[in-house]
């Protein structure tokens, strides 16, 4: 398998390198000299200029100008030549025609004038929708927002289109989990927990845009069977020195702070961008929790109340810089990287009685667990513009090391019903120090076959290793010793080596693109203190297709399918054993498989306004939470099993409309039918399924400086797995006002007003009969100050790295 695969990349790599070699060596003779200018005389600078042969019009070659205006066709053949110049705001300018004789020739001077932007004294302004539905994605247009100041990535998220988030942060969309989450195009090979950490120290206002891509294309990493979700971060666009500064307070139970700074400098070839940003957060949550296990005769009833508190302290940065070594390719790299930490005070209460709401004992477990996160991230890229008829060649290298050290302290009291003590006190601790090394290499090359075809292809190498290592201890005679019951170390390695080429092809009417790709997969799991090893290694193959077809002015109709890959993430498979309180914990699987899905939707497109979308589609070995109960220790622990299949039907309608000129909304409604089949779990045949809805409303009001903003949510009851999860609904208002030119902003949010939002969930199915209720803490309201300062003239590259699959399976606390 690895030498197929092997081959498949090597033939890509020779085909994108002969493509990129013979567009540069196949050269005449002569060289043409040029210049552009602006109604001013100054200088044009990154401006498209095109040589067109004077008879037919057609293209020779293209490029761009300099910090100068200045331009260069080089080995051009003799013969008659026209030059075209375009620019954004600026009108196409042509210079005369003019003959290529000898070694060098000065090509005449090219003036542009600027595209008028006023209609009788009436000046024409717009901004982006909040939701705008594209071909292949629908984007959620953040940076504008009024609900985006004040707020984490991780609570921005949770308001577009489809997406929801469960009490373990687990993202969901349009009902289904295994959502591929990426930054700026990058995978994060982040467990979910570790995910939710990073999400939820990344400031809303660095955020530009969400985009939902729920059937991506060969040309994305094939994890994620319900699609992938990117988070576009802002890149200053404008030259010079400039940039922004934020800051925000919020309040309602617990107090919160926000602070970021993103700067920009642009001097000739060279851009230097960063953004750095701080924050402290205290959330509260509330967890309630009813069980009844029964052992033979015995029937045990326990209530369970636990609140949590976690004050959290960030930082973090990204720093980076663009190079034009010519002016047709750029050579960047970025820094990334954050410092967290975070403390979980929480106080559990468990009582315990033979009849319901009876106490024949009762317990108390207060614990302290702290957790620190070292994150670092680098990117060195290289993008070639070969031609302009689109001919590419980029290249990213990717290093990343996320370290988090955890040391938590548990102390389980017992009391009898009148508070007399029971028995001795328990006493446990743990230090569980964990590291995720991540190595990724990446090639893309685009080819335009002629104006209608085009090929794509692409290359990826990864390298992935984690290493958990728990250290459990149990005082024993006012002295911690080794718990050998819970210490373990746990070492997973895995390498995916992956090759991809679309081909698209669009005609008057009709887009078709057809997508291959390969991924090579080699894993493997050490359950080092138990000498047990898990290896894997699969070859896939993932098919893609897309195809668009335009009716009619006004009535549009596209159909795509694809395969795709849910590898488990990295904490799922650790067998590590993590205790709320001796009755209730939670473990990994080291034997979990990857889980496969074929995905089908039909898309309908009205006036490019009114979007209605039919999915299907089918998993296989389906990875699912499962809760176990061991009627031994009246214990109930949380699991990933893989079922046998699970079917989806969804169908999306989204809608922007305007009914005046100040008021404009938005509307979201995802319906959807999950069928979970499997034979034998927990001793029965499951076949579960429930239709379910998700519903939201947002209203926009543009007054003279100011914008208000109100969105309602909607999530009606579902069904998931052996779960059944009940409705939530919440409301978030906020409203803006910009002065001083605009270049200051200050807004005020409140978000979950009437404080609605909570996570209802219950089981009942072979021997666990399991209820819960968690409140966390969501209204909060927000405040927040934004100042713009600096130049703002030309726009500068934006650049996305290639590690984001796999940072998404590392899990981040939070």
């Amino acid at each position: 398998m690895k030498s197929q695969i092997t081959k498949i990349l090597y033939i890509i790599l020779l085909l994108a390198c002969g493509y990129a070699a013979n567009a540069q060596t196949l050269k005449p003779a002569a060289a043409i000299n040029g210049q552009l200018l602006n109604e001013q005389s100054k200088p044009m600078d990154y401006a498209t200029v095109t040589l067109l042969r004077a008879k037919d019009s057609s293209v020779v070659k293209g490029t761009l100008t300099n910090d100068a205006g200045k331009y260069v066709f080089d080995r051009i053949s003799e013969g008659k030549y026209i030059v075209k110049a375009t620019n954004v705001g600026y009108k196409p300018a042509f210079s005369p025609a003019f003959d290529v004789i000898g070694n060098a020739i000065n090509a005449p001077v090219i003036k542009m004038q600027q595209v008028s932007r006023d209609l009788q004294g009436v000046t024409i302004t717009s901004t982006k929708p909040l939701i705008e539905r594209k071909m292949d994605r629908t984007v959620m247009n953040v940076e504008n927002s009024v609900l985006a100041a004040g707020n984490s990535a991780l609570e921005i998220l949770e308001r577009a289109p489809g997406v929801t988030i469960d009490k373990d942060d687990n993202i969901s969309l349009k009902g289904k989990q295994g959502v591929t989450v990426m930054i700026n195009d990058k995978l994060t090979y982040l467990s979910s927990t570790q995910l939710a950490a990073l999400l939820r120290s990344t400031d809303g206002s660095t955020i530009q845009s969400i985009e939902v891509i729920t059937n991506p294309s060969a040309k994305y990493d094939a994890s994620g069977n319900s699609g992938i979700i990117n988070i576009k971060l802002k890149k200053n666009k404008q030259s010079g020195t400039n940039g922004s500064l934020t800051t925000g307070i919020a309040y309602w139970k617990n107090f919160r702070d926000n602070t970021s700074l993103t700067l920009n400098h642009k001097t000739g070839n060279l851009n230097i961008f960063g953004t750095l940003t701080h924050g402290d957060i205290t959330r509260q949550n509330v967890l309630d929790i009813s069980r009844t296990v029964v052992s033979g005769p015995t029937t045990r009833y326990f209530t369970q109340n636990t609140l949590m508190k976690k004050p959290v302290h960030y930082n973090n940065y990204r720093v980076g810089a663009d190079y034009n070594t010519s002016a047709t390719n750029t050579l960047g790299f970025v820094v990334s990287g954050d410092y967290t930490n975070e403390l979980n005070n929480n106080t559990s209460r468990t009582n315990i009685g033979s009849v319901p709401m009876g106490i024949d004992s009762f317990q108390n477990t207060p614990s302290n667990i702290k957790q620190t996160y070292r994150n670092i991230a680098i990117n060195l890229n290289d993008k070639l513009v070969i031609d302009t008829n689109g001919q590419e060649l980029s290249i990213d290298l990717d290093y990343s090391k996320f370290r988090n050290n955890s040391f938590a302290d548990y102390a389980t009291e017992f009391y009898l019903p009148n508070g007399s003590v029971a028995k001795p006190s328990l006493f446990l601790r743990n230090t569980t120090p964990s590291t995720i090394s991540i190595y990724t290499a990446k090639a893309d090359y685009t080819y335009p076959l002629s104006k209608s075809l085009k090929l794509e292809s692409g290359v990826k190498l990864s390298s992935v290793k984690t290493d958990n290592d728990l250290r459990a201890e149990i005082q024993q005679g006012g002295v911690f010793v080794n718990d050998v019951s819970r210490t373990n170390r746990f070492v997973y390695d895995e390498k995916v080596n992956a090759a991809y080429v679309n081909l698209g092809k669009t005609y008057k009417k009709t887009s078709i693109q057809a997508g291959l790709r390969a991924e090579n997969t080699t894993s493997t799991g050490n359950l080092i203190t138990n000498n047990q090893v898990v290896h894997r290694s699969y070859l896939d193959f993932f098919p893609s297709l897309f195809i668009n077809q335009t009716l009619s002015a006004k009535h549009e109709l596209g159909i795509n399918y694809s395969r795709r890959i849910d590898r488990p993430s990295y904490d799922n498979l650790n067998p590590f054993t993590y205790y709320l309180d001796q009755y209730t914990y939670e473990k990994g699987n080291p034997f979990l498989k990857p889980q496969y899905t074929n995905s089908f939707e039909l898309a309908y497109t009205y006036n490019k306004t009114l979007n209605v979308t039919l999915g299907y589609s089918r998993t296989t070995d389906a990875s699912v939470d499962v809760l176990y109960t061991d009627t031994v220790r009246k214990a109930t622990f949380q699991t990933n099993e893989n079922l046998a299949t699970r079917n989806n039907y969804n169908i999306n309608i989204n809608s922007p409309y305007t009914i005046t000129k100040w008021w404009s909304g938005n509307v979201n409604v995802d319906g959807f039918y999950q069928q979970f089949k499997s034979p034998m779990l927990l001793g029965q045949n499951l076949n579960n399924g429930q239709f379910a809805f998700q519903g939201r409303a947002t209203q926009t009001f543009m007054i003279p400086g100011y914008k208000f903003e109100v969105t309602a949510n909607y999530q009606s009851a579902q069904s998931y797995s052996i779960f059944k999860i009940k409705s939530q609904y919440a409301i978030d208002a906020g409203v803006s006002h910009s002065f001083y030119q605009k270049r200051m902003n200050l807004k005020l949010a409140v978000s979950d007003v009437f404080d609605t939002r909570k996570s209802r969930v219950s089981t009942n199915y072979s021997v666990t009969n399991l209820s819960l209720v968690q409140k966390n803490e969501t209204r909060i309201a927000r405040i927040t100050f934004t100042y713009n300062f600096g130049n703002s003239k030309i726009k500068t590259r934006k650049h996305q790295t290639g590690a984001e699959d796999e940072k998404g399976r590392v899990k981040s606390g939070g």
